[in-house]
């Protein structure tokens, strides 16, 4: 059995309509009376409010790679935060932009145009090889630099003991 429990759209209709109707301790009130979380009872309400009873019940399960993006961006440009994007947007929960946002940070927004359902691990890997590759060029490019900077600074110090033993030997 999961973990989550299903509520059905006439519970939430209710609860919104009574929350909006001005019962009296607000979102912590209602959810104790009825025995639900108080961010349920907040998501709810913001979903009504932003898209109306549609919103509310509707479940949208797919969503284009145009429409993630477009989310991820306009949650950065406006610095809105997940749950005030999702309810804005009707996504039910706002994990899932989380989601989109991290893929969209860690591989870039192309990545959101591909489906992720399922158990499929074969699409990770060559991501994760690419990234590796670029993270192993900078590693040496760096290397490289570090072993010039050290044959440097070698050179340096030999030619100032150099020059320190003559100024020595002329005294």
């Amino acid at each position: 059995m999961s973990g989550k429990r299903k509520y059905t759209d006439e519970f939430k209709h209710a609860i919104v309509m009574e929350y909006l109707n001005g019962h009296e301790g607000g979102y912590k009130a209602l959810a104790a009376k009825y025995g639900i979380h108080r961010s349920m009872v907040e998501k709810w309400v913001n979903h009504y409010k932003n898209g109306g009873i549609e919103q509310l019940t509707s479940v949208r399960r797919t969503y284009s790679g145009d429409f993630k993006i477009h989310v991820v961006e306009y949650m950065h440009q406006k610095s809105l935060s997940l749950k005030s994007t999702a309810a804005l947007f009707g996504i039910q929960n706002h994990s899932t932009i989380s989601k989109w946002e991290r893929i969209y940070i860690e591989e870039g927004k192309e990545a959101l145009y591909e489906e992720r359902r399922g158990r499929s691990m074969s699409t990770k890997k060559p991501r994760k090889i690419k990234n590796n590759i670029n993270e192993n060029e900078d590693l040496i490019a760096e290397l490289q630099r570090l072993r010039m900077e050290n044959e440097y600074l070698k050179k340096l110090n030999a030619l100032i003991q150099k020059r320190e033993k003559s100024e020595l030997k002329t005294k």
